[in-house]
């Protein structure tokens, strides 16, 4: 059986497979802890941090169409050959860089705090080019690795083709997310600086795989022009009713990037260093693999937009538990012989209830999304389709940053444990911001389905007038 599947599939197919693997591995070690990364190493503040973080995410969301076209123009292996180097060049820049600067005294390592006289330099922005290198490098992979495998499949095997593909991008965050919390227990905050050699690693394994083995049938000067992807967004940001699609879906997407915007340094600072941010971050794709099937059944007679609602009104739950956690007066909670801090409980938690959101929402949005495109144009609109995490990314980094410093700072700017205990005091107000952001969506959502429905009624009885 293995054997047969094997030979369904071309060479293609599995390096690409492999390769997404490797990359999804190197991304997901980094950007679960990219914020206390700029924080603890290159001192930047919360809001710095956040604003550089969510400006990182938001272009991996917007840039992937235009990098699809010029890949298009190059052929796929030479496009994924300079995403693979500018990618292992990136990583490889996020550990030098610090290294570099220690060298020359403007860091130093201690156990709890990593950086010394890099709080008001100019030098710590040098991240910015590197970011970026990160950034253009990554949206190559987001277009060229789905296209291949769409490329490399027929009608027969494309099912079995992608759901393969997404078992790899699992697997490649599963593992990347994993390998943060040994290398913080066995080097401190270094780990965040080392890890950074091993996303380069696996990056540069992934270039050699191409360099040696990779040959797409994708040939080159095919696909949309520039100018044509343009249009098409013009196209898209002028259509009123897919805008506030849009908008709407936006504050749901708010709430889940605070997965990796808010959650890492909420939980080691009021649940302690020995919590584990990386690892409760896997909880949210675990139970989208488990439950993602049984929701979908469950919902196959609903219209997506149904699905999609029950998927929002979840997120405020999500949000009120992660805040309830530090309304806990217990010093721990013990599930399954395991125990737990309340904030860390409840964040998992509060996770839980985010994957569950996501098995409504994700696999209903793209199919509502193409619907409101005009016919024969679904393709050139469906490009566009992550506009809401580009601008999710923005606003919630950016207000998770602000939130962060104002109700939960970092316990190295205080004096005392006491002024810095007074100053966290209120830190779960952060998460009540993120509920109503989550319940405004969705209930502009009601609205939005029942606006939308007067109009196509009203369209239709105009139509038979």
């Amino acid at each position: 059986m293995k054997e047969a599947v094997q030979k369904s599939f071309t060479k293609a197919f599995w390096i690409a497979n492999g390769v997404e693997l490797l990359e999804r591995a190197a991304y997901y070690g980094v950007f679960i802890v990219i914020t206390l990364y700029l924080s603890r190493i290159l001192a930047f503040s919360d809001v710095e941090a956040a604003l550089i973080a969510g400006f990182f995410s938001a272009g991996l969301y917007l840039l992937p169409t235009f990098s699809g076209a010029l890949a298009d123009k190059i052929g796929f292996r030479s496009a994924l050959l300079l995403a693979f180097s500018l990618l292992t060049a990136g990583y490889a820049g996020l550990a030098i860089l610090p290294t570099m600067l220690e060298s020359a005294g403007l860091v130093a390592y201690s156990e709890t705090t990593t950086f010394s006289g890099l709080e008001h330099s100019p030098y710590k922005w040098g991240i910015i080019p590197v970011v970026v290198l990160i950034m253009v490098g990554g949206s190559f992979i987001k277009s060229v690795i789905t296209a291949t495998v769409a490329k490399e499949t027929t009608e027969e095997n494309r099912a079995k083709g992608f759901s393969i593909f997404y078992g790899m991008v699992n697997i490649g965050a599963f593992s990347g997310k994993t390998i943060v919390k040994p290398l913080r227990e066995a080097m401190g905050n270094e780990g965040l600086v080392t890890l950074n050699y091993f996303s380069a690693a696996m990056t540069l394994l992934a270039f050699i795989l191409i360099f040696f083995f990779y040959k797409s049938s994708k040939r080159s000067g095919e696909g949309k022009t520039m100018g044509e992807i343009w249009q098409a967004l013009i196209k898209v940001l002028s259509n009123v009713r897919l805008l506030m699609l849009i908008l709407i879906v936006t504050g749901f997407w708010m709430v889940q990037h605070q997965l990796y915007a808010t959650m890492p340094k909420y939980v080691l600072r009021m649940a302690g260093e020995g919590a584990s941010p990386s690892w409760y971050a896997n909880v949210n794709p675990l139970v989208v693999v488990l439950t993602v099937g049984l929701v979908t059944a469950i919902m196959r007679k609903r219209t997506a937009l149904a699905s999609m609602t029950v998927g929002m009104f979840i997120m405020p739950v999500s949000a009120l538990a992660m805040a309830s956690g530090n309304l806990i007066q217990a010093e721990s909670i013990t599930v399954l012989g395991y125990s737990f801090h309340p904030v860390a409980f409840m964040m998992i938690v509060g996770i839980m209830f985010q994957g569950l959101a996501e098995s409504f929402i994700s696999p209903r949005f793209l199919e509502y999304f193409s619907l409101q495109a005009p016919k024969g144009e679904e393709g050139l609109y469906l490009g566009f389709s992550h506009l809401h995490s580009f601008i999710s990314s923005i606003l919630g980094f950016g207000l998770s940053g602000f939130l962060l410093q104002k109700y939960c700072p970092d316990q190295a700017l205080f004096d005392s444990p006491e002024a810095w205990s007074a100053a966290k005091a209120n830190a779960h107000y952060i998460w009540y911001y993120f509920m109503a952001i989550a319940g405004v969506s969705a209930i502009s959502l009601i609205v939005y389905g029942r606006v939308t429905r007067r109009l196509d009624a009203e369209k239709e009885a105009n139509k038979t007038a």
